[in-house]
């Protein structure tokens, strides 16, 4: 054996992988059960008390995703991991074990849709609340902290515009004000930055997107980065607090450095229930064993294509950081060197109606709500997921009424180039 660590490449192909010890099978196999036989009463009995690890209900934790779980933590730099149903998913359980009916998050106001969607509108239910800052001043993070704060929450790379986030400036703010960073790194994947090592405290993905790889499966990971003192000043009772369902143990004092990845699991994910299926970990491994390979030609063909529709009369801007004149170049530079991603959004000189004409004339782009696939694929985020936002909201988020996104897929960028020019002479 040798001391050297492992690169990045060799941990997305082997990292918490072994041949399977029965079988002797290469591949992980797919545990694709719903329960696990006990060894006696006193091994059942320590499983639920925490006492001992290891499996008892999928729900709660399999052995298929126990292996995504500790190869995702791998090539984030965390602690540990858990793996649930979708992004979505990830947030929710995520934040069940920060806020409690009051409280609040700040949140940058360049998200995904979706999650400004569940940001507004669905956590109202639970009583937690949002504050937005602009990711482009980084006072308005600190502006927006009160005594109710108990998160800040960006995405490295901003969907839909494929604006680089500072990650640096904003963990200051959120170690000052003594709250974990959360940071959804889907866009980026850790191929491209890991934000864990600019100062985040916990990492959360759409395993959809580019650590899947194929568009064939929903997933969500949250990732412990080990790094956030959650006893202190008692702000955070999940952790610090004894749990009576687990006679009295107080979860940060038991588990150290990954006790924001158990409490996740043990309160989270047991009684919310978003499990993943061990068949869609699977499919998501096996996509992961090429992200690096993926991602450089995703973000290779981004490059191409994104410096061609500089240049064409119908475009009026195109907003990747890639480009030298982008105005988020330099923290491209600084956070993403490998490359810029592969989502960006650009402006059509027609509008709203010419976004629309757009999407309809492709052929090789797929018009689909996604991102991250292999293909290349197109939306138009006013007219669709950004669609219950007004127009002032939609101009904030990256998503005004002229504006296309797209995610550039692993085909040649000649025939990317040739559908776009097709259809915007159309």
């Amino acid at each position: 054996m040798t001391d050297r660590l492992p690169g990045f490449s060799t941990l997305a192909v082997h990292a918490g992988a072994q041949p399977d010890p029965t079988t002797g099978a290469r591949a992980t196999p797919i545990y694709q059960t719903t329960s696990f036989v006990f060894n006696d009463a006193d091994h059942a009995a320590s499983l639920f008390g925490l006492q001992a690890f290891g499996n008892i209900y999928t729900r709660i934790g399999n052995p298929t995703n126990a292996v995504l779980e500790e190869r995702v933590a791998a090539l984030e730099g965390g602690t540990a991991a858990l793996a649930v149903a979708s992004g979505h998913a990830a947030q929710v359980v995520v934040l069940q074990q920060l806020l409690k009916p009051g409280d609040e998050i700040v949140a940058a106001r360049k998200l995904y849709g979706g999650s400004i969607n569940q940001f507004t509108h669905a956590f109202k239910a639970f009583g937690w609340n949002v504050a937005w800052a602009d990711p482009d001043e980084i006072e308005s993070f600190e502006r927006a902290v009160t005594p109710r704060t108990k998160a800040i929450f960006i995405e490295s790379i901003a969907n839909p515009a494929g604006s680089i986030t500072d990650i640096e400036a904003i963990a200051a703010v959120a170690r000052k004000a003594g709250v974990p960073l959360i940071v959804d790194n889907t866009l980026a994947s850790p191929y491209l930055i890991k934000p864990i090592d600019h100062g985040a405290d916990i990492v959360v993905h759409s395993l959809t997107k580019f650590l899947g790889g194929h568009g064939n499966s929903l997933g969500g990971i949250i990732v412990d980065a080990g790094t956030f003192d959650w006893s202190k000043d008692n702000k955070y009772p999940m952790l610090s607090e004894p749990r009576p369902e687990y006679h009295g143990i107080r979860i940060q004092e038991t588990f150290g450095n990954f006790a924001f990845a158990i409490a996740c699991r043990v309160l989270g994910l047991r009684d919310l229930g978003p499990a993943l299926s061990p068949f869609n970990a699977f499919m998501i491994l096996t996509g992961i064993e090429t992200l690096p390979l993926r991602m450089q030609k995703h973000c290779d063909n981004a490059k191409a294509v994104a410096e061609f529709l500089s240049t064409h009369p119908a475009v009026s801007a195109v907003n990747y950081a890639g480009l030298p004149g982008d105005r988020y170049n330099a923290l491209q530079r600084k956070y993403s060197p490998k490359g810029a991603g592969a989502v960006f959004t650009f402006s059509l000189k027609g509008g709203y109606d010419a976004g629309v004409n757009l999407v309809s004339n492709l052929q090789l782009f797929s018009h689909l709500a996604n991102v991250g696939d292999t293909r290349s694929l197109v939306i138009h985020p006013a007219s669709t997921t950004h669609s219950q936002l007004d127009d002032a909201a939609k101009v904030r988020s990256g998503a005004a009424p002229e504006v296309v996104r797209l995610s550039i897929g692993i085909e040649d960028k000649e025939d990317l180039i040739a559908d776009l020019d097709q259809a915007l002479r159309a």
